[in-house]
C-alpha cells in the first residue's frame, strides 16, 4: 500500500494571502520584527488574532514551551505559522499540543515545510529532525507576494533547494506513483521559470516539490551537501553542485537538465577544507538519505563525488 499525506486545504496563487479566510482569535507565531509582521498580517486581511513574534532563529523546544505557557489559557482557535521554517516549526510543534488546527503560511520558498510531516527543532542544543503525520498542517497558504524585495542570491538558493527536492525525490526508492507525478511536475514547473526568467513561478513550484518529495525521500545529493553546509555554505549552495554530481553518478534523467539550470543561474564552484576521507565518512552515517539513493552508495563513491566537487567535474 502507497501513501500520500498533504494539508486539508491549500490555498496558492496571486493573492491567496488576502483570500484565504482565517478563523476569530488565532494566534500567529512569526519571528519577523513590527514592522515587517504588521505589513504581513495587513495583507492577510485578518482582524482578530493574536500575536507571538519571539521565536528565535534555529528555534529549541523552548521556543514551543514559550509560546504554550503564554497562550494557553488564552484558548486560541488556530495556530497560524508566518514566515520561514522557523515559525512552521514551532506551529507544527505546539498547535498538536494545544490540540488547535494549525495554519502554514511561508514567507520564503525552497523548503516545501508548508505540505510536509517534517519538523526541525533543537533539543539540549542539537537540532533533531522529526517526522510525524501530527506536523502536517491543516492550511497551507502560499503566495508569491512574500517575494518582493528579497535578494536574488536567496531566491536563486531556495530555487535550487527546491529542485533538488524535486530529482531527488522523483529519483528515491521510497517514492510511488504519485510522489513522482508531482516531482516530475514540480521539477518542469521550476525547470521552465528559471530558463524563462518567471521567478513568480518558483513558490508553487516549490509547493509541488513539498508535497512529492516530503512523503518520500530526498537522496544522495543532501547527503552530499550537509558537509558543505558544517562550512557555512548555505543549504541551497551546496546543493548546486552536491545534486549535479549526485545525478550523474545515479545516471538520473534530470541530470542534464539540472545542470542546465545550475549554469543558469551561475552557481560558482565549491571547495572543501575537510579532509575528504573524514568528509565521507560523515556522509556514510547518512542513512536517511543514502538507503532511498536509488543505487548503492560506497565511501569511495562519496570520495570521488566529494573531489569531483572539488575539482569542478560535473
Amino acid at each position: 500500500m502507497n501513501t500520500v499525506r498533504i494539508p486539508k486545504i491549500i490555498n496558492f496563487g496571486e493573492d491567496a494571502l488576502g483570500s484565504a479566510e482565517y478563523p476569530n482569535n488565532a494566534l500567529i507565531v512569526t519571528t519577523a520584527p513590527p514592522a515587517l509582521s504588521d505589513k504581513w498580517i495587513s495583507k492577510m486581511g485578518i482582524k482578530d488574532y493574536m500575536l507571538y513574534d519571539k521565536v528565535t532563529p534555529e528555534p529549541s523546544i523552548g521556543d514551543v514551551e514559550g509560546v504554550i505557557s503564554e497562550y494557553k489559557d488564552k484558548n486560541p482557535s488556530a495556530l497560524i505559522g508566518l514566515g520561514g521554517g522557523s515559525s512552521m516549526d514551532v506551529v507544527k510543534y505546539a498547535a498538536p499540543m494545544l490540540n488547535k488546527p494549525k495554519i502554514l503560511i511561508p514567507t520564503t520558498f525552497g523548503t516545501g515545510a508548508e505540505m510536509t510531516t517534517y519538523c526541525v527543532l533543537k533539543f539540549d542544543g542539537k537540532k533533531k529532525l522529526l517526522r510525524e503525520d501530527k506536523f502536517l498542517a491543516d492550511m497551507a497558504v502560499v503566495d508569491s507576494y512574500f517575494m518582493d524585495g528579497t535578494p536574488q542570491q536567496i531566491v536563486n538558493n531556495s530555487v535550487c533547494d527546491a529542485l533538488a527536492q524535486a530529482s531527488e525525490g522523483h529519483d528515491s526508492k521510497l517514492g510511488n506513483d504519485l510522489t513522482r507525478m508531482f516531482c516530475k511536475k514540480a521539477f518542469d514547473k521550476l525547470y521552465d521559470a528559471i530558463m524563462n526568467d518567471r521567478p513568480q513561478d518558483y513558490p508553487y513550484g516549490s509547493m509541488l516539490s513539498g508535497i512529492g518529495f516530503g512523503n518520500c525521500s530526498t537522496t544522495l545529493g543532501h547527503a552530499l551537501s550537509y558537509v558543505f553546509s558544517n562550512e557555512g555554505v548555505p543549504h541551497g549552495y551546496s546543493l548546486s553542485s552536491c545534486t549535479t554530481i549526485a545525478h550523474k553518478f545515479n545516471g538520473s534523467q534530470f541530470y542534464e537538465r539540472f545542470k542546465e539550470c545550475m549554469e543558469k543561474l551561475g552557481f560558482e564552484r565549491m571547495d572543501l577544507k575537510a579532509d575528504v576521507s573524514e568528509a565521507a565518512d560523515l556522509v556514510m552515517t547518512d542513512r536517511g538519505h543514502l538507503d532511498p539513493n536509488p543505487i548503492p552508495v560506497s565511501k569511495e563513491d562519496v570520495m570521488q563525488c566529494l573531489n569531483d566537487i572539488k575539482a569542478g567535474n560535473l
